[in-house]
């Protein structure tokens, strides 16, 4: 079953090779190894190959010790420091500061998401994405899209923003950039415990046996659970419908919401959406809990994300509208309490 399920990722994808682990974190944790692995490789003859990472403000990667070195939130690494050296974070966006950044002999790879969930609910652009292409390119680093926290297609329960979510199987896709590697997990298995790397040949011919290793991964029921999945989601009619869907959803949203002084702004990809407030989102995610809609805050705290399932109905949706709609004055009510 993990052949079958490596040998179908390998179809629909840029990749070569897959190297299966656990879990999303799990994936960026073997991702930081290949990207050094492939540098030592290429560059044999060198005593200090490259080592260094670059990574984005507002970035999550997880939280086992590499891949927290990667993720900017304060919050997240200070109860742990000293995190992984040699992490450089760039503006997210900004290409100028990356060309300068990615050095060659310095830079062993690039780690970004192409859209940032946790981050604030912020997309790329075509061109920011190019740039660091290229910029790898040119310095021999390698380009690590992290598409892990990409959520599930039937639970309530909001696992992040991605596989299929924007409306295309892989986020990335939307930009027509490919990266040297990508990180996958839980959305492939539909919650089950899953985590990829997707590789092209010239980063994995850099990868001997036991370079890398996972006791659990790619056991057959994640797999076969996976192929499920993608089943279901390689489908373009259901793709068509994840963005047919994600356009009504912000459609409604700038309806019912639009006009109110809180609302700065409504934004997303497919049916991953955050609305951006001036105050602390909280009290409007407690006051539509206790309605019946579960939201998530992102950002700096005052984003409210909407990642409902992907097979959600236009009435579910318009019903998720309305709740936001009717708890809104909680914003104020919290203000004057």
């Amino acid at each position: 079953m993990q052949v079958t399920l490596g040998k179908r990722l390998v179809e629909c994808s840029f990749a070569d090779r897959v190297f299966f682990t656990n879990s999303g974190t799990e994936a960026n944790e073997a991702a930081i190894k290949f990207a050094r692995k492939f540098q030592r490789f290429s560059h044999a003859d060198k005593k200090l190959p490259a080592t260094e990472f670059i990574a984005f403000t507002n970035s999550f990667h997880g939280r086992t010790m590499g891949a927290l070195a990667l993720t900017s939130k304060e919050h997240y690494r200070s109860p742990f420091e000293p995190v992984m050296p040699g992490v450089m974070f760039l503006e997210y966006g900004n290409s100028e500061e990356a060309i300068k950044a990615i050095q060659p002999g310095k830079t062993a790879a690039v780690f970004v998401e192409p859209i940032q969930g946790e981050g604030g609910i912020y997309s790329a652009t075509k061109d920011f994405l190019q740039v660091l292409r290229t910029a790898c390119d040119n310095a021999g680093a390698l380009l690590v899209y992290d598409e892990v926290g990409f959520t599930l297609i039937y639970s309530l329960v909001q696992v992040q923003c991605g596989l299929g979510r924007t409306g295309h199987l892989w986020a990335h896709e939307a930009f027509g950039v490919v990266p040297d590697m990508m990180t996958l997990a839980k959305p492939l298995a539909g919650g089950l415990p899953i985590g990829v790397v997707l590789t092209t040949e010239r980063v994995a011919a850099a990868i001997s046996s036991g370079d890398h290793g996972s006791t659990f991964a790619g056991g057959p029921l994640v797999c076969h659970a996976a192929l499920a999945v993608l089943d279901k989601i390689q489908n373009p009619i259901f793709l068509a419908g994840v963005t047919r869907k994600g356009l009504y959803l912000k459609d409604l949203l700038l309806k019912k919401l639009g006009g109110n002084p809180h609302v700065k702004e409504v934004r997303g990809f497919g049916l991953i959406v955050g609305i951006e407030l001036d105050v602390q989102a909280s009290p409007l995610v407690n006051a539509c809990r206790d309605a019946g809609l579960l939201v998530l805050t992102a950002g700096n705290g005052n984003v409210v994300r909407l990642v409902p399932p992907l097979i959600i109905s236009e009435t579910e949706l318009e019903q998720a509208a309305e709740v936001l709609s009717t708890c809104l004055p909680a914003l104020d009510a919290d203000a004057s309490s």
